[in-house]
Formats: C-alpha cells, sequence, structure tokens
C-alpha cells in the first residue's frame, strides 16, 4: 500500500475512538474524503495593528484555496502580531522580541495540537518572519512561509520618496530646528501610503531575503510587493506546493542546514541587510538544531560584499529591486559568482541551482540598485561581529554606507533608552562623543529593545556620522550610523558594560572588530566589587517569564 498522505493528522481523524474528533471537524466544513487529505495548518498574523499585516486575511485564504487545489484541507487559523514601528521609542518595544517567542509558541501550539500534516504561514512584519520559521523548525512538519510583501514608498516633500525612517529622521530635523512642523506633519502623513511591510532593507525585507535565500519561501517571495496581484498568486502556489512538500516528506529540517542558512546570511550581506538577521538566523539553527555560532557570521562577512545600494545605507527601497528584476536575479548572480551552495534543497522540491536555472542574473537587467562584483558599496560584509573588554561574548556593528568605520571619544553612559532621548532631544550630544545606552538587553529590557527612535533623532540633527552608539539591546533595520548592539554579557547580569562611566574613552573600530575602553581589568574589577544583579524590571506577565528564560543575545536571544 501507498503510505498515507495525511501520516500525522490521521492521528487525530483516524479509527471508531476518534468519531467525537471527526464531529468537531464536520462542524467546521469537512467532508467524509477530507479526512484522508492532508490536512494543513494555514497561520495568518493578519491584524488591524499595522500595515505590514493589514492584508494578510486576503493572502491567508488564497493560501487556503491553493491548499485545496493541491489535494489538501486548509485549517486556517490566528496568531498574534506587535507592530516594531508603532511600538518604537516607548516602553512597548520591549515586546517586540519577547512577540517572536509568542509566535513561534504559537504555531507550534496549535498545528502540534492538531496534528497538522503541514504547515504554511503568512507574515508581515519584522518578527512574525523568524517566530514563524523558528516554529516550523520546531515542529519540523513540511512547511512554507510566505512574506506579505514590501510597502510602496511615498511621496514627500518636492515628490521624494519617504518611508518609516523618513519620519523618525525628520523628527531629529525638527529638534535640531533645520525643518518645520508642517515638514514632518507632511512626512508623517505620506510614509505609509497603504498595506506592506517597511520599503527599506530593514529588518522584514532582510529576514523575507534570507528565508528565500534558505529555501523555505518560493522565488519571488521577498520582493513581490504587497499590493500587487502576483502576491496573491504567490499565495495560491505556495498552498498548493505546501501540499506537494507533505507528499514528498520534505520538512523544514531538509532546508534548514548549514549550507543554507550560509547563503541566507550571504544574502543578507548582499543586499545591506538588518543586524537582527544575526539574532534571528542564530535563534533559527538553534530550534533547527543546526551548529551555528557569532564565528560562522564573521567567517561569511569576511567574503561576501555589499552590493545593493538599498536603504538605509544606500539609495533605494525594495520596490526598486522589484522593478529591476527582483530577489532571484541577485540570488543568481551570487550563485555564478561561486558564493551560494546551489545544491541545497527548497520548498519548491528543487534545489536552489534549479530555482534559478532559466533565471537571468541581475546583471542582465539595465539597473542600478545592485551594483557590480568588482565595484561593490563595500568589499566585506557591512555587518561585524566584534569582541574586545566591552563584550567579551560579542557585540554587533552595522557599518553600512559609512565613510568611517573607526571612532575613539568620549563615553556618556545612560541607563535606559528615554535618558538618552531627553539628552538627545536637550542637544546634550555632540559630535565625538560616544553613547551607551545599556540596561536594555534581552534580561535587563527585558526584551531588548530597538533605538530607532535614537538614531533617526541623530541623523536629523546630523550627528549620525560623527557620533558612535553602543548598546546591550538591538537597533532598527531602519538604522544607519556607527552604531553597535547585542553587546554581551549585558548589564544586568553583570557584563562589562554595567561598568563604563562618563568619560570613559571607547573605541568602535570595525577594521579590527574590536569594541574597547580604556580601562584596566584592575580598575574593572574595582568597580564590580560589591556589584549585585538587579532585580528584573516586571515581576509578572509575559515580559518576566521571557526574562527568566532567555539566554544571551550571543546565542540569539531564545528562550527554548
Amino acid at each position: 500500500m501507498p503510505p498515507a498522505e495525511n501520516p500525522i493528522s490521521r492521528l487525530t481523524t483516524e479509527g471508531m475512538s476518534r468519531a467525537p474528533n471527526r464531529a468537531m471537524l464536520r462542524g467546521v466544513g469537512f467532508h467524509d474524503e477530507d479526512f484522508t487529505r492532508p490536512m494543513v495548518g494555514v497561520a495568518s498574523l493578519f491584524s488591524q495593528i499595522t500595515p505590514c499585516n493589514a492584508h494578510l486575511d486576503r493572502l491567508a485564504q488564497r493560501g487556503c484555496e491553493g491548499v485545496r487545489a493541491g489535494g489538501g484541507v486548509p485549517q486556517i487559523f490566528g496568531a498574534p502580531t506587535a507592530s516594531d514601528g508603532i511600538m518604537m521609542g516607548h516602553q512597548g518595544m520591549r515586546y517586540s522580541l519577547v512577540s517572536r517567542e509568542v509566535i513561534a509558541d504559537s504555531l507550534e501550539v496549535v498545528s502540534g495540537g492538531m496534528n497538522h500534516d503541514g504547515l504554511i504561514a503568512f507574515g508581515g512584519c519584522d518578527k512574525n518572519m523568524p517566530g514563524c520559521v523558528m516554529a516550523m523548525a520546531r515542529l519540523n512538519i513540511p512547511s512554507i512561509f510566505v512574506y506579505g510583501g514590501s510597502i510602496l514608498p511615498g511621496s514627500g516633500p518636492e515628490g521624494k520618496d519617504v518611508d518609516i525612517v523618513s519620519i523618525f529622521e525628520a523628527v531629529g530635523q525638527f529638534q535640531a530646528g533645520t525643518a518645520s512642523e508642517e515638514h514632518v506633519y507632511h512626512v508623517e502623513c505620506e510614509a505609509c501610503p497603504g498595506a506592506g511591510a517597511c520599503g527599506g532593507m530593514y529588518t522584514a525585507n532582510t529576514m523575507s531575503s534570507a528565508i528565500e535565500a534558505m529555501g523555505l519561501a518560493l522565488p519571488w517571495s521577498a520582493s513581490t510587493p504587497a499590493v500587487s496581484a502576483a502576491k496573491e498568486r504567490e499565495s495560491f502556489m505556495a498552498g498548493k506546493a505546501l501540499v506537494n512538500l507533505v507528499k514528498k516528506n520534505i520538512r523544514p529540517r531538509d532546508l534548514i542546514t548549514r549550507k543554507s542558512l550560509e547563503n541566507a546570511y550571504t544574502f543578507v550581506l548582499a543586499l545591506g541587510g538588518s543586524t537582527n538577521a544575526v539574532l534571528h538566523l542564530m535563534a533559527i539553527a538553534r530550534e533547527a538544531e543546526v551548529e551555528w555560532s557569532l564565528e560562522d557570521f564573521d567567517r561569511i562577512g569576511a567574503k561576501v560584499p555589499h552590493l545593493a545600494d538599498l536603504k538605509p545605507g544606500g539609495r533605494y527601497v525594495m520596490n526598486d529591486l522589484h522593478k529591476a528584476g527582483g530577489t532571484p536575479p541577485v540570488l543568481k548572480a551570487l550563485l555564478d559568482a561561486g558564493m551560494l551552495h546551489g545544491d541545497c534543497l527548497t520548498c519548491t522540491g528543487q534545489t536552489l541551482a534549479e530555482n534559478l536555472k532559466h533565471v537571468k542574473s541581475i546583471y542582465d537587467y539595465r539597473q542600478n540598485v545592485v551594483l557590480p562584483l568588482d565595484a561593490p558599496m563595500h568589499e566585506s560584509g557591512h555587518i561585524v561581529i566584534l569582541h574586545g573588554n566591552v563584550a567579551p561574548e560579542g557585540a554587533v556593528a552595522k557599518v553600512a554606507g559609512l565613510k568611517e568605520r573607526r571612532i575613539t571619544g568620549p563615553a556618556k553612559v545612560f541607563d535606559g533608552e528615554e535618558a538618552c532621548a531627553a539628552a538627545i532631544a536637550a542637544r546634550e550630544i555632540t559630535a565625538g562623543d560616544i553613547v551607551v545606552i545599556r540596561g536594555e538587553g534581552p534580561v535587563g529590557g527585558p526584551g531588548m529593545r530597538e533605538m530607532l527612535a535614537i538614531t533617526g533623532a541623530l541623523v536629523g540633527q546630523g550627528l549620525g556620522e560623527s557620533v558612535g552608539l553602543i548598546t546591550d539591546g538591538r537597533f532598527s533595520g531602519g538604522t544607519h550610523g556607527l552604531v553597535v548592539g547585542h553587546v554581551a554579557p549585558e548589564a544586568w547580569v553583570g557584563g562589562p558594560i554595567a561598568f563604563l562611566r562618563t568619560g570613559d574613552v571607547l573605541t568602535i573600530d570595525a577594521d579590527t572588530k574590536t569594541l574597547s575602553a580604556e580601562v584596566s581589568e584592575e580598575e574593572f574589577a574595582q568597580r564590580r566589587e560589591g556589584w549585585t544583579a538587579p532585580e528584573l524590571r516586571v515581576a509578572r506577565g509575559v515580559l518576566a517569564k521571557y526574562a527568566r528564560c532567555v539566554r544571551s543575545a550571543s546565542e540569539g536571544a531564545v528562550t527554548s
């Protein structure tokens, strides 16, 4: 007898003892023949909270139609999402990274409990993507991720394209006296013209690109705009492809390997993606039980050029890359250059090289978004892993588009983002300073807040190239400047950053990959004397649970 097409869900539906289970399923529309078909969980992270996810209900329905067309039975269910852009700059941002874990847990609970034979997930905001893929890796049932797609650019003053980062920087310009209230209002009204995730190579587009390169999303998924018929067709085809994976028993851990993680991070570096990729790829690797460390990021970064002239370090947004040809032509160029592993299996059932066989290289198109291999934005990766006496476990720097990759200067130390924001608003930060924001790590935050409001204000005040910034928190994919995040160990657990003082001389050097303070070991030891770990900021609820369970940023800030 051929193997059953519903090898997992039959535990729920087969036999006399499962008559009550079938009765419940009949109540939501199952027919007799459905009990022998693959039962597919369709996770929709639709919400009206954020433009990133406002259209996912429609896409998820197209996915259900594709599952039906492929011979499966879809079961759509919801999962929570929160908006990084809206939570930015206040205490709500503490829930951002936590939401990644909650999303992973939610998908695991539903698909694991329902014995789904496969899982297709639709997400759009920053933490949706890694959260969904982490759940897929845990469950290890045939899975596909569908990215909701990128937002179109808005029309700002003088007809210039604007996006969400434009408004953060406009606030800084207003604080500096270089922009009027009317200018800020204009940018505010135009920055987000409709559905879709933030337009530059920020975290959403970074992770969607990584997932496509890793093989868990269909080709073109990362670059197809949110508001397009092509995205609707992709959603339908993803549903059909998922049923094919079930029938072939191709699972996430067949796709998530050391080679495919190398492909994913290579693509991130070539496109100029977010530092959050380091956290999220580390977490995905851990859930898939693939050996991976900060050294792997550094090893790949040393040999992959930064090619794409995309925001925040460049001029263009994802919609421009879409018009230039999209993500597969860039992958094709990297494959032709020997930078990718073409033998990695993907969710199409074919290898990456087979998917790209009939795709033209991006260099066969007339375009200005992706620079030539021999004339890149920078010859090596724009994300650099730093070590030193401030970050013995490591830290992550983003140097995309920077003219200066080294700074030495006096520290201005702040306990928490709010204290730093107040100092910036009061114009207390000057060129040459190195701003230190501590107490924002995975435990201390809790939740490792992003600092886009801080970096946006500094850029708006004209200080983006002339100050350094280090934190045990994170940075948004929209951040640019000489910034260092993920400093580990974090201040809350007694890392060296806890003992820095205003006036200490610090050095950030992306070329030597160091983050150091001119403070001797003996002086650090004296400052540490009598120190005890502070109590958690919160005592109850999801933030408290997260703070008690979370691992270091150097391990992906995972809770499992």
